[in-house]
């Protein structure tokens, strides 16, 4: 992201599907022969926010685009610019600190009385890291001897990345990623459980409110094993029981069974906001724990799309 090229070139694919919108762009190098790049962008729902449609972009279309390069050499790039014939840029630029443009916190005129509803970070109020989401984590997680270990072997442009077979992250991924894709609480059979999703990668888990404990530690699940207590508006949950995951944080970091995450959402007194913060420990892989705090904003007018993560497109960054 400490590079830059741009090239003039011919669209010859405009691939619109999560978990990245590609274009594909003949270009020529400078014995004129033709050098094809693949431009990865974000998802299809945040490139939608910046004014993109399924149609923006044609075969045959010639365009000028600007993009961070693959530090390997090959012609891959992430999307930072594209401009089509006549100067007119498409949509917003995308920086190197987030490389998807964030959901616009609204005009907050409505708030409510109970954490049920939709919900979306305060970008505003945040601190940003270059690649964001990666970089919070690599800002404030302290990692064991092992936790590094496994993470120098990592390798993130193969098949060991769960990304490439639309694999999501579990909790607290939904809380960090909620600066892009919006938070959503659900109040079910009178608050005996509790539904969280995110839009990003269609992420749901089930708190259960009705006094149970966690199962036995060989009873392991995907997004973990929540359970809950709710009191004036404070829901603490407390979550474990995780499955083995080999890239939680996107980092090359792992998590396993001895994963541990307490989140804690208050609702403001005018209801217009939550503070959210987690604790997140597994002893496994890091030296100490790793604590978070954001707000996030009331969107109640926002509807909850499906992220339906296509596998051939989660695919196209890896390295066969």
């Amino acid at each position: 992201m400490q590079s830059l090229v741009t090239f003039d070139g011919i669209v010859v694919e405009y691939n619109w599907r999560n978990p990245h919108v590609y274009i594909v762009i003949d270009t020529l190098d400078d014995n004129g022969e033709v050098v094809q790049w693949s431009i990865q962008t974000s998802s299809a729902m945040t490139a939608a926010r910046s004014g993109w449609t399924p149609d923006s972009l044609v075969s045959g279309e010639r365009v000028t685009f600007s993009g961070y390069p693959a530090h390997d050499g090959r012609p891959y790039a992430l999307l930072k610019s594209i401009v089509k014939k006549g100067g007119v840029p498409l949509g917003a630029e995308y920086d190197a600190v987030s490389a998807e443009p964030r959901i616009a916190v609204p005009e907050i005129t409505v708030g409510t009385t109970a954490l049920e509803g939709v919900w979306i970070s305060d970008g505003d109020k945040l601190v940003d890291y270059p690649g964001e989401f990666d970089g919070l984590f690599r800002a404030q997680m302290t990692l064991n001897e092992k936790g590094a270990a496994v993470r120098a072997s990592y390798s993130e442009l193969s098949n060991e990345n769960p990304n490439s077979t639309c694999v999501g992250r579990p909790t607290p991924a939904m809380i960090i990623s909620s600066v892009l894709y919006p938070l959503q609480i659900e109040f079910l059979d009178g608050g005996e459980r509790i539904a969280i999703r995110s839009e990003f990668f269609d992420e749901e888990r089930i708190v259960y409110m009705d006094g149970r404990a966690h199962p036995d530690i060989s009873q392991r699940f995907r997004t973990g094993h929540s359970i809950g207590t709710l009191e004036e508006n404070v829901l603490i949950v407390d979550t474990r029981n995780f499955d083995d995951h080999r890239s939680p944080y996107q980092t090359g970091v792992p998590s396993g069974a001895q994963k541990h995450v307490v989140e804690r959402y208050e609702l403001s007194e005018d209801g217009t906001r939550v503070l959210v913060d987690f604790l997140l420990e597994d002893p496994e892989y890091l030296a100490t724990s790793m604590t978070h705090t954001r707000e996030l904003v009331y969107i109640p007018d926002h509807v909850m799309q499906s992220f339906d993560c296509d596998v051939e497109s989660a695919r196209r960054f890896v390295l066969e």
